[in-house]
C-alpha cells in the first residue's frame, strides 16, 4: 500500500504529463455550426422569391384576372364569393377575407405624399369624389398582392413567419421597382393608371389598393 509520500509524488508526475496535453486542447465547432453558413445560404429568401416570380408569373396574373375598379367593387359589395371567384383567389383560407385583382384609372382627387405610408384618392366615375385610395409607398400595409394569387397558398410555407415575410416582399418590391419612381409633387387633378388588389376591411374609408403596376401623368 503506498504511503501518503509516495501517492503525491505519483500525483505530481501525472499533473506533469497530463499538463500539455491539457494546454493542447482545441474547442473544435461542432458538424452543425460548421454547416451554419450552408444552412443559412439555402434558408428561405422571400426577397428573391418574389423578385424570381414577378414578371414570369404575378404581373400576368394579374392582367388577367383583374377587372375595372367600379364594376368589382359593385359586384364585391354584393356578392363577395361571386366577385372573388370571378376577380379574387377562390382557393384563399376559409377565415380569411376576400381580395381583388383590379385596374384603377381615374383622376387623382386628393395626396397625401407627407407621410412615408403614401397615397393618393383616386376618381374613377368622374364624379369628384374619390372611389379609391391607391398606396404609393414607400411604406405600404396588408398583403393584398400576395393574398389575390391562387398559386400561392400557406400551406407551402414552412411556417406563419415565412408566410408574413413573403407578403411583405410582395410590397417592398412593387415599391422598388415601380412606386420610388413616381412624382410626388402637385399631384392633384393628374391621371392614374394602376394595377393592383385590394382587400375588402371593415370599417375603411375607402378601398386601399396596392399597386404592382402604376403611372401617374403629367401635370393637367
Amino acid at each position: 500500500m503506498p504511503n501518503k509520500l509516495t501517492r503525491l509524488i505519483l500525483g505530481l508526475l501525472l499533473a506533469v504529463v497530463a499538463g500539455p496535453g491539457l494546454s493542447a486542447c482545441k474547442i473544435l465547432p461542432t458538424p452543425s455550426a460548421q454547416g451554419g453558413d450552408s444552412a443559412n445560404s439555402s434558408a428561405f429568401s422571400p426577397d428573391k422569391k418574389v423578385e424570381e416570380i414577378w414578371a414570369t408569373k404575378v404581373i400576368p396574373y394579374l392582367q388577367q384576372k383583374a377587372g375595372p375598379f367600379a364594376e368589382v367593387h359593385a359586384l364585391a359589395q354584393t356578392d363577395p364569393a361571386g366577385a372573388g371567384a370571378k376577380y379574387g383567389n377562390p382557393k384563399k383560407q376559409a377565415n380569411s377575407s376576400w381580395t381583388f385583382a383590379v385596374r384603377v384609372e381615374g383622376k387623382i382627387v386628393a395626396a397625401n405624399t407627407q407621410s412615408r405610408a403614401a397615397t393618393v384618392d383616386v376618381d374613377v366615375d368622374g364624379d369628384g369624389k374619390a372611389d379609391a385610395r391607391v398606396q404609393i409607398g414607400p411604406a405600404m400595409r396588408g398583403t393584398a398582392l400576395r393574398d389575390s394569387l391562387d398559386f400561392v397558398q400557406f400551406n407551402d410555407f414552412t411556417n406563419q413567419i415565412d408566410f408574413a415575410q413573403f407578403g411583405k416582399a410582395f410590397n417592398a418590391h412593387a415599391d422598388k421597382t415601380v412606386l420610388s419612381k413616381l412624382p410626388r409633387d402637385t399631384l392633384e387633378g393628374r391621371a392614374a393608371k394602376v394595377l393592383g388588389a385590394y382587400t375588402i376591411e371593415s370599417g375603411q374609408d375607402l378601398p386601399l389598393v396596392t399597386p404592382a403596376e402604376a403611372e401617374i401623368g403629367p401635370k393637367p
